[in-house]
């Protein structure tokens, strides 16, 4: 952790306002906001396997104060997901310094991750790759009518929590159409098959990130990163668009075709 305390020091010393990262509270990892090179909160830093959102957090720092700069720690899917913040005019990278951390071999192994470190690398090494479809291959090799229950028999455990929603590093609107009472019924748990899902997973279409954290944060175990990460799959199927890896870019979705393109595009149909 010595490493990670001299660049925060460094960071605030170069003239970062604030430095934001995990510290450990009680035995569990807490986001943290330093400020000073001298903070007590420096011997209690912490990264291990420990993995949180930040980027939400930071939507609201920009805002709350508009003339600091901040420098953050970010894994690889911490980056991928700003960079699509940004274009998404929701965070201001040039107030933004990335401290790139590299995932170990057995996170990459565990999180079956493609692209496991940001572009920068200041702390770790990079690792292999170890991208896994278990879970997407298995739907796939199901009929339509196999793959329509499978998600049924998931799906009927979901109880509305909405920490998928809560912990997404992308999901940032304040009126989410997943609490509108015209889509989603108020109080109907498990929420109505296959609406409730489904909703989040279009808003996903070009945005998901694959890090993971939906189903490590689903209490009920449902393989939500199976269904987002074949809808990316068919993104960069159709458009060859990756979100997060090419900061001039925009999601195709964002603008729209021509006519014809476009019903050729909802024409074409999409099974999982």
């Amino acid at each position: 952790m010595e490493e990670l305390r001299s660049l925060i020091r460094k960071k605030l010393e170069e003239g970062a306002d604030a430095f934001l990262c995990l510290v450990e509270e009680e035995g569990s990892p807490v986001p943290a906001l330093v400020t000073d090179p001298a903070s007590p909160d420096l011997e209690r830093v912490t990264v291990g396997e420990a993995r949180y959102p930040l980027g939400k957090l930071l939507i609201e720092l920009l805002r709350e104060y508009p003339d600091a700069r901040f420098a953050v720690l970010v894994r690889g899917c911490d980056e991928r997901a700003l960079v699509e913040l940004a274009k998404l005019e929701q965070v201001d990278l040039e107030r933004v310094e990335l401290v790139g951390l590299a995932c170990s071999q057995e996170e990459v192994r565990s999180c079956g991750c493609r692209q496991p470190y940001p572009r920068r690398v200041d702390l770790g090494e990079r690792a292999e790759p170890s991208p896994s479809r278990e879970v997407t291959e298995e739907v796939e090799s199901l009929p339509p009518s196999g793959r329509l229950r499978f998600w049924e028999e998931h799906f009927s455990r979901c109880i509305k929590c909405y920490g998928c929603r809560n912990i997404c590093p992308m999901c940032f609107c304040e009126d989410c159409a997943l609490e509108n009472p015209q889509l989603v019924e108020p109080g109907v748990v498990p929420p109505e098959f296959p609406s409730f899902h489904l909703i989040r997973a279009l808003d996903m279409a070009g945005r998901c990130v694959d890090c993971g954290l939906c189903e490590e944060a689903c209490p009920a175990g449902i393989p939500l990163r199976s269904l987002y990460r074949r809808m990316q799959e068919v993104m960069e199927e159709r458009f060859g668009y990756r979100p997060g890896e090419d900061p001039e870019r925009r999601n195709p979705l964002s603008e729209l075709g021509s006519e014809e393109e476009i019903k050729q595009i909802l024409g074409s149909g999409l099974e999982f």
